[in-house]
């Protein structure tokens, strides 16, 4: 402690070298602090839960292209034969697929008329399997009835009586009600088409991983009439592998005038549909490790400048009896203060920026937990980064020091 007086005076007179390490410090601490941030503000995006059970499933495409391909007859026919696979638990036909980022949205609202507001929602079209295909738990309510189940095409404008709700679709509609008391409720679609709420299930996730309303879904239970199909496939567990090849091999052995492609796994989906936030989190790690670097070296290079500037006063003070452990923690305290002071233009920078990106992404605000892990790390950084220049003016001799250069 009672060489900081000497070494902030010494640094009062070397202001620009000190300054430089300082804003260096303090510019790493607020890139790398807002960096991490995001880092892990992404993994939890990437780590959300679909609502699947995504080890088991995939989907598989068909599409017809015969001139009198009867569309209703073949996803019949092919959910009964893919049903009944013995490494198969259930299918059905689906019009998106969750995490796909690409499907249909329509917006729900509690009071019939134009101009009410509305609160948008993903849209699956499943049939009685769907629940069990998709593997979401009904919380309250009822399942759909096989006599419900009706075929629809992109000219069809009106909508079944019945639906099924996510539970955060439900209680964004209706906040002051249980699920139990939401079952039976009326919302209404395309304004004035009222729907009457069946059924509560726990959660499934919408097909745009980047939409704000993320765990908004219904079920409506209609099949789509076209000659191109999407089959979500549930196999038994630990069969996902088998199940893929018996349903390909059910599918092209059919002579109904229809290709079959695009198989893939629901892991693989997911993996796809996070790719550019994978990508984004590899280029973060990248720049922070790059940073780091750069800052050590920084301070290596200034250390080492000051030191060579410094060797005659180095070899005078050892002349004078100081041991080289009092040079080492001269140089050591020294670059701890020079630290300290970019640590806290870094503190300022790190909330300045996170709240930039809060205001103009929309991005989650900054936990303060990261900033007493930086301040470590940057000091953690600077100690090491100092310690080989530290080391080599501890070992100046005073006889060679104290020579004219």
């Amino acid at each position: 402690m009672s060489q900081i007086g000497p070494i902030f005076r010494a640094l009062m007179r070397n202001k620009v070298g000190a300054l430089l390490i300082a804003l260096q410090v303090a510019v790493t601490m607020t890139i790398i602090v807002n960096a991490i941030h995001l880092i892990n503000a992404r993994g939890d995006l990437m780590g959300r839960s679909s609502g699947l059970d995504e080890a088991n499933q995939f989907y598989v495409t068909s599409v017809g292209y015969a001139n009198d391909f009867d569309a209703p007859y073949v996803i019949d026919t092919d959910l009964g034969g893919i049903r009944q696979l013995p490494s198969v638990d259930d299918a059905v036909q689906i019009n998106a697929i969750p995490m796909s980022n690409g499907g249909w949205s329509m917006g729900l609202q509690t009071k019939a008329g134009e101009g009410e507001n509305s609160v948008p929602t993903a849209l699956y079209m499943t049939d009685e399997h769907g629940l069990n295909t998709l593997d979401v738990e009904l919380i309250a309510g009822e399942n759909f009835k096989a006599t419900e189940i009706s075929y629809r095409d992109r000219n069809t404008r009106d909508w079944p009586q019945s639906v099924i709700l996510t539970e955060a679709l439900a209680k964004s509609l209706f906040p002051d009600l249980s699920p139990t008391e939401i079952v039976g409720q009326t919302v209404y679609i395309q304004s004035n088409e009222p729907l009457t709420i069946i059924g509560i299930m726990d959660h499934l996730q919408a097909p745009w991983t980047g939409w704000t309303t993320v765990n908004h879904s219904m079920l409506v239970p209609n099949k789509f009439d076209s000659p191109y199909s999407r089959y979500l496939v549930r196999a038994k567990p630990g069969q996902r592998e088998q199940a893929i090849e018996q349903v390909e091999q059910f599918m092209k052995q059919r002579e109904v005038g229809r290709m079959v492609r695009e198989t893939e796994t629901m892991t693989q989906v997911r993996m796809d549909s996070y790719r550019g936030d994978s990508a984004l989190q590899a280029i973060l790690w990248t720049i922070i490790v790059v940073l780091c670097i750069i800052t050590a070296l920084g301070i290596v290079g200034l250390v080492s400048f000051s030191i060579n500037r410094r060797r005659r006063q180095i070899g005078t003070r050892r002349a004078l009896g100081a041991q080289k452990a009092d040079i080492m923690s001269y140089f050591l305290t020294e670059n701890v203060m020079i630290t300290s002071v970019g640590v806290i233009l870094g503190i300022a920078g790190s909330i300045a920026l996170n709240m930039w990106l809060v205001s103009s992404f929309n991005l989650p605000r900054l936990s303060y937990i990261y900033l007493p892990i930086a301040m470590i790390a940057m000091w953690t950084i600077g100690l090491f980064a100092v310690w080989g220049p530290a080391l080599r003016a501890a070992q100046i001799s005073p006889a060679i020091a104290t020579r004219n250069v």
